[in-house]
């Protein structure tokens, strides 16, 4: 999970740079393009026994709310602070509870509801509505968060009957070709040295979920996801020394309570599973 946190910081940090001259959905396209590149070694190693599922329909629900959050999150990533649309991203787990109390009906203790209100505060403290006129980037990161958090949700069915890299390799498979739609509306020819970048984007992103999506197999959630607390550490310091971006003391305190808030779920969920095993013996 330390792994994938310097991964998608590294991607992060490489989309604000390339989005100075390109468009961020151009950018998307890139990214799941050489992702799917950077896979290839698996396949010519494994041939095509990376694609063997029998959940095809669960890997197409996820990549359409993968590209509708992608899109989004690329988009706050080019007009916000790196710093500020990490910390919106920790509601992510957040909007998954939520989707799991009102989609599957699932019961949720009091505490959990206590939780997710904590988190919900955080979003407030970080946006300050009232006192800071609400922009297009903050809104934008909220809305990738609530579309990720619902990916996570399939994420975490897919991951106990398919591999890390069969669920990658469905990602960018799907991917590359739809988000080629959003980005022949805005496209330009990238130079060779912006390529190269581009291929960097892929790489990175490719190898944060790899190393997630092993990270969630191997791992209890509430052991794995204190660790990606390091993100917002690791832009911030990128932020700084980068973009001269310095996150604001709100940036801070409403990021920690928007990951505590995530975190207690997590272990909520943990606490759940353990219970439910014990149940049966």
């Amino acid at each position: 999970m330390l792994l994938a946190t310097l991964s998608f910081s590294g991607m992060h940090a490489t989309i604000k740079h390339v989005s100075t001259d390109l468009h961020p959905f151009e950018i998307a396209f890139f990214r799941n393009f050489f992702g799917l590149v950077a896979l290839f070694p698996f396949f010519i190693r494994h041939g095509l026994t990376p694609l063997k599922t029998n959940r095809i329909g669960l890997h197409v629900g996820r990549v359409a709310l993968n590209i509708g959050s992608m899109l989004a999150f690329f988009y706050a990533i080019s007009i916000t602070p790196l710093a500020e649309v990490i910390a919106l991203s920790f509601a992510a787990p957040i909007f998954a509870t939520l989707l799991a109390i009102f989609i599957f009906r699932e019961k949720v203790a009091l505490t959990r509801w206590m939780a997710i209100l904590f988190g919900f505060a955080g979003t407030v403290v970080i946006l300050r509505p009232g006192y800071e006129a609400l922009s297009l980037g903050p809104i934008l990161a909220l809305m990738a968060a609530m579309t990720w958090g619902s990916a996570v949700i399939i994420i975490k069915t897919l991951s106990k009957t398919d591999s890390s890299v069969t669920i990658t390799a469905y990602m960018v498979l799907f991917m590359t070709p739809l988000s080629l739609i959003p980005a022949l509306l805005v496209w330009e020819w990238p130079t060779w040295e912006q390529l190269a970048w581009l291929a960097l984007v892929g790489s990175f992103g490719t190898a944060g979920h790899l190393t997630m999506n092993v990270a969630i197999k191997l791992a209890p959630t509430n052991v794995v996801m204190p660790i990606d607390f390091v993100r917002l550490i690791w832009v911030a310091i990128i932020g700084y020394f980068i973009f001269a971006e310095i996150p604001d003391i709100f940036v801070w305190i409403g990021g920690a309570m928007i990951f505590l808030s995530g975190l207690w779920i997590a272990h909520a969920e943990n606490q759940n599973r353990k219970n439910e095993t014990d149940s049966r013996f």
